[in-house]
């Protein structure tokens, strides 16, 4: 345990004053030379700045094309549907998910109609494309609103 009494004593240089006369061996310009930003007090030039030259970062290429930040849902054909799945069935992400047939069962799932509908499957949490939705109306199928 050590004590106040015998603590071990650390060797703490002062720091060198600068510009203090000529046989301080810092004096006069104080190190920094002779004119110029940097001999200045309150000298500071940013890392990326290159002396009025176009900046690294804007002599770049631009990225081209859009990329937008909102979620895209998972794409499932109807026909890989109806082969899984028998008539009638229930049809959720989280079974979509079990199945194999999309990634996550956290994000949006989309049914893609790439053939005539001939099943009646009950369909909850999934978005429906505008066709799907006609043949449902025609069918008059009970379909479960999708959660916002």
């Amino acid at each position: 345990m050590t004590k106040l009494n015998n603590l071990v004593k650390l060797k703490v240089r002062k720091p060198k004053r600068l510009g203090r006369g000529p046989g301080s061996g810092r004096g006069k310009t104080a190190g920094r030379g002779t004119k110029g930003q940097k001999s200045r007090s309150g000298y500071n030039i940013p890392r990326r700045f290159e002396g009025g030259q176009t900046p690294w970062i804007q002599r770049l290429p631009k990225k081209r094309g859009f990329l937008s930040l909102g979620v895209k849902p998972q794409i499932v054909k109807l026909s890989t549907l109806e082969k899984t799945f028998k008539k009638g069935q229930k049809i959720n992400r989280r079974i979509l998910f079990e199945k194999g047939l999309i990634k996550s069962s956290k994000m949006p799932a989309k049914i893609l109609v790439d053939k005539k509908i001939e099943s009646d499957f009950k369909y909850q949490q999934v978005i429906l494309t505008k066709k799907m939705l006609e043949n449902i109306k025609k069918d008059k199928e009970k379909v479960t609103p999708r959660k916002k």
